[in-house]
């Protein structure tokens, strides 16, 4: 009986494959702050501290010129006028002469003098000290600055190289048909 013999060689196919490369970098952005200072202004009016000492200094003698003239002359003007009236009254006594009055005593009342008064006085009362007080004031205005801000959006770096396939035929494919009788 007669054989048909059929005989098959596969192909084969060498592929060579290189991947692909993708490389992707993302750099940061580029920021720039910068913050001003805020401005501030500030304005004051100095308080205001007015004492008043002379009455007290004049309590320990220590007036001023114009002061003490002004009293001096009015001790005067008074002590002139007591004398004015003392002598109009031993004058009128003198008078009274021819009538009984005795001359000793009108001499004994003009040569005594008072006794001088022994006292003790404190001085620097301190009611007498007038004060006057205007307050000061402090005013601040602050002005706040904005920042500053620089932003840069950096361009991602993409670097990208293609994979390649390569192909060969390892082996050819083939069919050897046989007959055999």
């Amino acid at each position: 009986m007669p054989q048909l013999q059929i005989q098959t060689t596969p192909a084969k196919i060498n592929l060579q494959v290189t991947k692909p490369i993708q490389e992707i970098q993302q750099p940061k952005a580029t920021l720039s702050i910068e913050q001003p200072a805020a401005i501030l202004e500030m304005s004051t009016t100095r308080p205001q501290l007015s004492i008043d000492t002379t009455e007290n200094r004049a309590d320990i003698d220590l007036k001023s010129i114009f002061r003490r003239t002004a009293e001096n002359a009015q001790y005067g003007k008074q002590k002139a006028l007591e004398g004015s009236g003392r002598r109009a009254e031993e004058g009128q006594q003198l008078m009274k002469i021819e009538n009984g009055a005795n001359l000793a005593d009108i001499i004994q009342q003009s040569s005594e003098k008072p006794m001088a008064k022994i006292e003790v006085r404190f001085v620097g009362d301190r009611s007498k000290i007038q004060m006057e007080i205007t307050p000061g004031s402090l005013d601040i205005n602050v002005t706040p600055q904005k920042p500053k801000i620089d932003a840069q959006i950096n361009k991602p770096i993409h670097d990208y190289t293609p994979g390649k396939v390569s192909v060969e035929m390892q082996q050819y494919g083939s069919i050897q048909i046989d007959w055999k009788v």
